[in-house]
């Protein structure tokens, strides 16, 4: 899966960890591994700008998609038997999700995460703009940022376990430079 990222926001973020984030959603969604997906991170202007040229509405906002128009409208990208596509662009603001990310009570990252996946939702197809689409949208939003945030948790444990393990074995002699001697 190619997943680019561009960040011309200013602000400073791990870029690794939303890539990480939209490569989740897109594989818990069953997308082709050889589905193409940008990632583009603006500033203020320039994502009020888009967002009164595209949606018509005053100012930026968190997140916008672009979905790319070869794909099939009659069947979403996460079908079966889809091979590989031009997902779209996401566009995210990180200084208006800062804003966000405070009221909720998490961190930026934490709400770039949630964007990234709401975007990726987007570009397969999901709204909501009605209160069922709404529900649909949000709960397998939420059921993909919890997992994500359990297999990121368990990631990091596991290499700190490592880590503390090869301190371990560094200590008593039987590290990796040791075994090879």
């Amino acid at each position: 899966m190619s997943i680019e990222i561009a960040n011309e926001s200013g602000v400073g973020v791990d870029e690794g960890s939303i890539v990480s984030a939209a490569r989740f959603a897109l594989d818990r969604m069953g997308v082709s591994p050889l589905a193409e997906l940008s990632v583009l991170l603006v500033e203020l202007d320039v994502m009020a700008d888009l967002h009164e040229r595209w949606m018509d509405l005053p100012g930026p906002t968190d997140v916008m998609a672009f979905p790319m128009d070869e794909l099939d409208s009659a069947r979403r990208p996460d079908a079966a038997g889809l091979g590989p596509a031009l997902l779209g662009d996401i566009v995210l603001c990180p200084a208006f999700a800062k804003d966000q990310a405070k009221k909720a009570g998490h961190g930026l990252l934490d709400e770039l995460h949630l964007l990234t996946v709401h975007g990726v939702l987007h570009l397969l197809g999901y709204d909501h703009a009605e209160p069922a689409e709404e529900r649909e949208m949000f709960t397998l939003q939420n059921r993909i940022l919890g997992d994500f945030r359990t297999a990121r948790d368990d990631a990091e444990r596991a290499a700190h376990q490592r880590s503390t393990d090869d301190k371990v074995l560094g200590a008593v002699g039987l590290d990796e430079k040791n075994e090879e001697a």
